[in-house]
């Protein structure tokens, strides 16, 4: 199964009290605290379709990172949008939202633990506390997630029966004399999954029984199902919290089945350049070589 995304990814208006957003919908800022962060999906997301986020703005200072997950709340039904999403969203009912952390986000099956010989976790539950006394602090240095041997291989990440273009799944340094270097650490999966322009996304999967399973994706690596057992005949929305050490995230638009006429042509720029900043070079008007450097 392959979700057919039509529709232009925004944040919801009804959103926490210290989040602005821009005037497109799709960049979402805490601007003071640490918390009242909490941001929604403007529409419920499709079966297999992930709300895709890039972290572009962090405050140092603070302890905790962002927070993504699911709700069944409709964001319009809230007179109030709860302080943090973990755990008062999640006493609402209906809600399932996963805590980034620097280290640890990966989720393993009770099967792969007792084939491993270590103790037994449970079924769908992460290594760690989850909680930022895991592991060192700072986003230096290489990320925990292991790379897949297949990472650039594949033309698309799959989740069982769902596949999502992996073009935009992992994120691009800023334009830049090593930008061409920090790429090619990006792509190794290097990148910290709370450092800026660390990408992560949330769909869910639908299953056989009508209920679903909940997947969290980090700079292109599935993190495994991270709640199972959701109603899937529900609408649910993405969660996303902009809480503490994060403070400003956007939304990535991802592209389902065929390119667009517009992306195919960055494309083939790109395909012929030494590197992206050979793009500034070339006798182009300034807002396309923007959208060239961007993905």
């Amino acid at each position: 199964m392959e979700a057919l995304s039509e529709q232009f990814l925004e944040f919801h208006p009804n959103h926490g009290t210290n989040i602005r957003l821009d005037h497109s919908g799709t960049q979402a800022t805490r601007v003071e605290s640490f918390a009242n962060g909490v941001c929604f999906s403007k529409y419920p997301l499709k079966p297999g379709e992930i709300f895709l986020i890039e972290i572009e703005e962090k405050e140092l200072g603070w302890c905790g990172h962002l927070r993504v997950g699911l709700t069944a709340w409709d964001p319009t039904s809230l007179e109030a949008v709860p302080e943090y999403s973990i755990p008062d969203l999640m006493e609402l009912g209906d809600s399932w939202v996963f805590a980034i952390t620097r280290n640890h986000n990966k989720v393993v099956e009770e099967a792969q633990v007792q084939g491993a010989g270590g103790a037994e976790l449970g079924v769908g539950r992460r290594l760690g506390r989850g909680e930022e006394g895991d592991g060192v602090q700072g986003d230096e240095g290489g990320g925990s997630n292991s790379k897949p041997k297949t990472f650039f291989t594949d033309t698309h990440l799959y989740i069982d029966s769902v596949r999502i273009p992996r073009d935009k799944l992992v994120g691009r340094s800023r334009p830049g004399r090593f930008s061409h270097i920090l790429d090619d650490l990006y792509k190794t999966n290097a990148l910290p999954p709370t450092a800026r322009r660390s990408r992560i996304g949330v769909l869910y999967v639908p299953r056989s029984d009508r209920t679903a399973d909940m997947h969290i994706v980090i700079n292109g690596e599935d993190m495994g199902a991270s709640a199972k057992g959701i109603p899937a005949s529900r609408p649910l929305y993405a969660v996303v919290d902009v809480f503490a050490a994060t403070k400003c995230v956007r939304i990535v638009q991802v592209e389902y089945g065929f390119s667009s006429l517009q992306t195919l042509c960055r494309k083939a720029i790109q395909k012929h350049i030494v590197h992206r900043m050979a793009i500034d070079w070339l006798q182009l008007p300034e807002a396309l070589k923007h959208y060239c450097n961007d993905i």
